[in-house]
């Protein structure tokens, strides 16, 4: 249950985010939902991977070393994270591409019009 509610954390702080931003709409529920749940995810693995003294090496039936799971599975978490970030612009790269709420408004030539009456 703990997990459920580190969750709807992350949601509600990505829909206020994404408010200050400019860039929220309802009809992202979905995508903010992925998100929150695949940051869940990262955390709780983050905090498994560091408990578990960041062993990020396994020994193979071979007698060889590969990259541990849990490594792999927080490198493709991190991938997965960055794209959805992406998509709700929720970082510098991706919210230059867009219009959003808070850069509309008028022009500046309209700002310095209006101000003579």
């Amino acid at each position: 249950m703990a997990e459920a509610t580190e969750k709807e954390k992350i949601k509600r702080k990505t829909v206020a985010e994404m408010k200050k931003l400019g860039v929220y709409k309802k009809e992202y529920g979905r995508v903010i939902e992925i998100y929150a749940e695949l940051v869940a995810q990262y955390d709780k693995l983050n905090r498994d991977f560091e408990d578990g003294g960041y062993k990020f090496q396994v020994i193979t039936a071979q007698g060889g070393a590969k990259k541990a799971p849990i490594v792999a599975t927080l490198e493709t978490l991190r991938k997965d994270i960055l794209t959805y970030s992406d998509r709700l612009c929720l970082n510098p790269k991706s919210i230059e591409t867009v219009t959003t709420d808070n850069k509309k408004g008028k022009s500046k030539l309209a700002g310095v019009l209006g101000g003579h009456k």
